[in-house]
């Protein structure tokens, strides 16, 4: 049985999606690009997917993951293509590797998410992300299956900050009034802390209300380096270990097939 691990994406509308939804329209673009699945046993059999870290409905992300088990082997960037064409517009699979190093879901140990605060000036964010990272503690609550639950969203973020107003070549960022834009890495914890409940916590530390709902984007989700808060491609052990093996599947072998021994009198 192989495994592929595929990153997709929710653009434009689509991030309004359920979950629920996206798993519906994942399973009729298997059906439609005829990938030979491996399904569960028992009464109702299903195809083996695995989803890992699914964002929340009404965010936008570009790294969404999951693994699918093939009951015969397929060239992982051909299904890709085959799949990506058969889902709609902004589900969009964007990148494909064998499963060759377990653990993917432990690798997902931290988002890169990018908030859009319209009609917040950039001072104003600035000043309040000051705040919320002097703070010790910033508490939040929210209603979850369990009841209403208290988060810690303090504790939970690497990475917190205002990207300037200035485009690095220098031209000014697209828009008719005042918007600031956040940088946010949070580390996955139990329980998750989510982009709004750091956005409440903004509200708690220093008082910051987005006029409008902000506009919430996944950039990224891997592996965190501490020391720079950098998240990585979680992909990259799979990459990296089919890489070596086509490395020393290539490598010529000796011409004679017993390699020399001990005692035997050679060099």
């Amino acid at each position: 049985m192989q495994r592929i691990r595929l990153r997709y994406t929710k653009r434009g509308r689509l991030r309004f999606n359920s979950h629920r939804d996206f798993q519906r329209a994942f399973e009729r673009a298997l059906r439609r690009a005829e990938v030979p699945m491996a399904y569960s046993a028992g009464f109702t059999p299903h195809p083996k997917v695995s989803y890992a870290n699914a964002a929340p409905t009404g965010t936008a992300s570009e790294a969404e993951y999951l693994e699918i088990a093939l009951t015969e082997a397929r060239d992982p960037e051909p299904l890709r293509a085959l799949l990506d064409e058969s889902l709609p517009a902004g589900l969009d699979v964007v990148d494909a590797v064998e499963a060759r190093v377990p653990g993917l879901a432990d690798r997902l140990a931290a988002s890169v998410w990018e908030l859009r605060l319209d009609g917040v000036p950039h001072a104003t964010a600035k000043e309040a992300v000051g705040a919320f990272l002097a703070a010790e503690k910033v508490e939040v609550e929210r209603q979850t299956k369990k009841g209403m639950r208290t988060f810690d969203t303090r504790g939970a973020v690497a990475v917190l900050d205002v990207l300037p107003d200035v485009l690095p070549d220098g031209g000014d960022r697209p828009q008719a009034g005042p918007c600031a834009i956040l940088r946010l890495v949070v580390r996955h914890l139990t329980p998750a802390v989510r982009p709004d409940d750091v956005l409440s916590g903004l509200r708690v530390a220093a008082d910051l209300a987005p006029p409008v709902p902000a506009a919430v984007t996944r950039l990224a989700q891997g592996p965190l380096d501490a020391e720079t808060g950098t998240v990585t491609d979680p992909l990259a052990p799979d990459r990296d270990d089919a890489d070596e093996a086509k490395a020393l599947a290539a490598t010529p072998r000796a011409a004679s097939g017993t390699p020399p021994t001990a005692g035997d009198g050679t060099g």
